[in-house]
């Protein structure tokens, strides 16, 4: 039997940690303030904000909510964003991404102040991980990497797979697979023998946006699976990108969906916005 990786007990124990973080820090007088904004009201976006607003306010910091209409223009975006950088009673900025089709999403994230910008998707956030500077980190990246270490498996020497290479998961996740000395390959669309590639995995993370294409033929015995991907199914059933049932009996470890790395990403959102305190 695999060892299912429980991403919710993990994410509770970062936000207790961080709970703990902010209550000390309100003793000393300071205080943590995210703003979020949400442009349109796209039903998986207002989720994420909920869920979002619903952390912080369990973690004691303070949430800035803007919710704009669907035609709101680029220009008043950058407006808002721009006072925010300057208003020293808010620590960090959150633009809930995908944005409507008349505004432009790198526009905006190099409108955010790299020191208020707790996604880490700033070109100066990931300027700063290449390179191993101070800055904060992708949220869901950092979340696997928690969920790794959190779990007893050791990163350092193994063979790592990283299936996709978005700039929001799969570029980053490789780099800090890299940090915690993982030999990293990364995967994606034009890849040749993609199968014999990631049979090679001690680690593998599959981020390729595709309902249970990842087969246990995709799989070396004894390897971890982690699952970044979320798909809804007819009946409202969940799935990721792994076909769990096919994969669990083959790994060492495996996370689900849901449960697995979904909650994490919140829970580095938060632990990035306890850190604002320190790189600002």
């Amino acid at each position: 039997m695999a060892q299912i990786i429980d991403g919710k007990a993990i994410s509770a124990q970062i936000k207790e940690e961080c709970k703990e973080k902010v209550a000390a820090l309100k003793a000393e007088g300071k205080s943590i303030a995210l703003a979020v904004i949400q442009v349109g009201n796209d039903p998986a976006s207002s989720v994420y904000v909920r869920n979002k607003k619903r952390a912080c306010e369990y973690i004691g910091i303070e949430s800035i909510s803007y919710e704009l209409p669907e035609e709101t223009t680029q220009e008043e975006l950058l407006a808002l964003i721009g006072q925010l950088n300057e208003r020293e009673d808010c620590n960090g900025i959150l633009v809930q991404l995908p944005l409507p089709k008349q505004i432009d999403e790198d526009t905006v994230i190099r409108a955010i102040d790299p020191k208020k910008d707790v996604d880490g998707f700033h070109p100066q956030s990931v300027g700063a991980l290449c390179i191993g500077q101070p800055g904060f980190l992708s949220c869901t990246p950092a979340g696997i990497i928690q969920l790794l270490k959190r779990s007893g498996i050791s990163i350092e020497g193994k063979e790592c797979v990283v299936i996709g290479r978005s700039n929001i998961v799969g570029k980053p996740m490789a780099i800090l697979l890299l940090r915690e000395n993982g030999t990293v390959t990364v995967t994606h669309s034009r890849t040749k023998d993609l199968k014999e590639v990631c049979k090679r995995a001690d680690i593998l993370v599959v981020a390729i946006g595709k309902p249970k294409m990842i087969t246990r033929e995709y799989v070396k015995e004894g390897a971890v699976v982690i699952d970044v991907g979320i798909h809804r199914l007819e009946g409202n059933k969940l799935c990721g990108d792994v076909d769990f049932e096919d994969v669990e009996p083959v790994c060492s470890a495996i996370t689900p969906v849901p449960g697995g790395v979904g909650p994490m990403t919140i829970a580095m959102l938060m632990n990035n916005c306890v850190e604002s305190l320190s790189l600002s």
